[in-house]
C-alpha cells in the first residue's frame, strides 16, 4: 500500500467554473463533449487539472469570436491542434544541421 505525500493539484467543477468564468453546467457539458479532460474519483466526483483552464479560455474565445456551436468547437480545436503539430514539425525539419554557427 502506498500513500500520497502531497495533495494532487486538481480543481472541482465549481472551483474550475469560478476560475474560468463559466457556469458549472457548462463545464460539465464541455467535459461530455470531450472538449475538456477530467478525472472522476471513487466517489464519482469530477476533477479537472488547472491546465484545462487554458483550454477553457481557448474555447470561450473561439465561441465568442466565431459564433461556433459546441459541436463545431471540437472540430475546430482538433484542427488547430493539428496545424500546430504540423507547423512544429516543419520548423524542426527546416533547422540547419551541421556547418558553422553564428557564434
Amino acid at each position: 500500500m502506498s500513500y500520497s505525500l502531497a495533495r494532487p493539484n486538481r480543481l472541482s467543477v465549481d472551483s474550475f467554473a469560478q476560475l474560468g468564468g463559466l457556469h458549472p453546467d457548462m463545464v460539465l457539458r464541455l467535459i461530455a463533449l470531450g472538449l475538456l479532460e477530467a478525472d472522476t474519483d471513487v466517489n464519482s466526483r469530477v476533477w479537472l487539472q488547472p491546465n484545462q483552464l487554458v483550454v477553457a479560455a481557448r474555447i470561450k474565445r473561439l465561441r465568442s469570436g466565431f459564433s461556433l456551436n459546441y459541436a463545431a468547437l471540437g472540430l475546430v480545436v482538433d484542427l488547430l491542434d493539428r496545424i500546430s503539430e504540423l507547423e512544429a514539425a516543419v520548423r524542426h525539419q527546416s533547422r540547419p544541421t551541421g556547418g558553422r554557427t553564428w557564434t
